[in-house]
């Protein structure tokens, strides 16, 4: 086999494997399913390397069961501050081509149009995370592209914009945060992001900002710390969970050990 061949198959398998890895699932310990969440969190508690193998990609590959274990043993750290970059998904044995009319019934009007869309894909086409004004207990949503709202919205032209992590987006859909219940944990509080709040926020406009409120999806998040920079959240639509989501911050370094007051409640 000429020298030049060997060379072009070596960087071949080099490429294919350094994208294996970047997929697989990140070796975390995980409990026996329907391991209670008393036993679950003394027997398998996540160490400072468990958590810095987590990612918003890595994380995505694995199971609901999995990804519910790994919530219920966070904490939910300080309340963030500042811009995130926001991922969506489905876990993999869920339904990924789910639409918007599968987890939001009944549908607002305002969204019937896009009711049969898959959730990722509006999703996608829309949202690049949230910006936290921890200072005024606030957060509004980075929405990148307009054009599934553009029926909704009468006028963009007093909407505040926002350019991070090398995108300029507009921010919409304000809410609430605070430290409060978890649905999926009772036993230790969340990070809670509470649209229903959101005509109280300075700013709030009814259109489109009132989709994500009770008169809409009714959307209630809640999220924990992994590591500083990197959050793990559920979606709720009613008393419905709808989907996962990480936030990011991809300026702060996944290394290092993990300060304690990661470890900690959010109102403590």
């Amino acid at each position: 086999m000429p020298r030049s061949t060997r060379r072009i198959l070596a960087a071949v398998f080099l490429i294919v494997l350094g994208t294996g890895c970047r997929h697989a699932p990140p070796n975390i310990r995980f409990a026996p399913p329907g391991t209670d969440t008393a036993r679950l969190k003394s027997d398998f508690p996540l160490s400072d390397e468990e958590r810095l193998l987590l990612t918003p990609d890595s994380i995505r590959r694995l199971t609901q069961e999995q990804i519910d274990q790994l919530y219920k043993r966070l904490s939910a750290g300080p309340i963030p501050d500042g811009p995130f970059r926001g991922d969506m998904f489905f876990p993999t044995d869920a339904d990924g081509h789910a639409r918007l009319v599968d987890v939001a019934d009944p549908v607002p009007p305002l969204l019937r149009d896009v009711s049969a869309m898959k959730i990722r894909t509006l999703g996608l086409a829309l949202w690049r995370g949230k910006v936290f004004f921890r200072s005024q207990g606030i957060l509004r949503n980075r929405i990148e592209d307009l054009a599934v709202l553009k029926p909704i919205i009468r006028d963009t032209g007093d909407i505040p914009k926002l350019t991070f992590d090398g995108q300029t987006t507009w921010l919409l859909f304000p809410a609430r945060v605070s430290c409060s219940d978890s649905r999926l944990d009772p036993s230790q509080r969340s990070i809670v992001i509470d649209y229903s709040k959101g005509p109280e926020i300075e700013g709030y406009r009814e259109r489109p900002d009132k989709i994500a409120g009770p008169e809409g999806l009714n959307i209630r998040d809640e999220i924990r710390v992994i590591r500083r920079g990197l959050y793990l959240g559920r979606a709720y639509f009613g008393p419905k969970f709808g989907l996962n989501f990480t936030l990011l911050d991809p300026t702060v370094p996944a290394a290092g050990s993990i300060s304690p007051e990661l470890r900690q409640d959010c109102g403590g």
